[in-house]
């Protein structure tokens, strides 16, 4: 398993961390597999989405925001209820084939680190199942 370190600078975005997955990926060394991308947090989370459009990103966000208001009157009180209803949401972790040494997706697809209670520096696990 590799680690990747994220910084995030506001309280929530979408980053495109598809780079630097690939690269593990490639570190990792595997041609053939399964790919597992594991956020082990409880405010964040992690999607595969379009990444041609930055708009799909800021829509997903903002839709969020709506259904899911940070000052909702929640019962948890640390005042990031929001986070972690959003994070579940997301869902913390993703796979994806490898193939031939790199992800396989489809065409317009990317992986995106959310964050909902940021800024924070995070972690992100890659691992790679080999494939028979």
């Amino acid at each position: 398993m590799q680690v990747i370190e994220v910084s995030t600078r506001e309280r929530t975005c979408m980053l495109d961390i598809t780079g630097e997955v690939e690269q593990t990926v490639g570190d990792i060394g595997v041609k053939e597999g399964l790919c597992t991308v594991l956020v082990p947090h409880t405010t964040a989370g992690i999607t595969i989405n379009e990444n041609a459009d930055p708009s799909v990103r800021r829509d997903i966000l903002a839709k969020l925001a709506e259904l899911i208001p940070h000052n909702g009157g929640y019962s948890h009180t640390e005042g990031n209820a929001d986070a972690h209803i959003k994070a579940s949401l997301m869902g913390s972790s993703v796979q994806v084939p490898v193939e031939g040494g790199r992800l396989k997706f489809g065409t317009w697809q990317g992986i995106f680190f959310c964050e909902f209670d940021g800024p924070r520096r995070r972690k992100v696990w890659v691992s790679v199942l080999p494939g028979k």
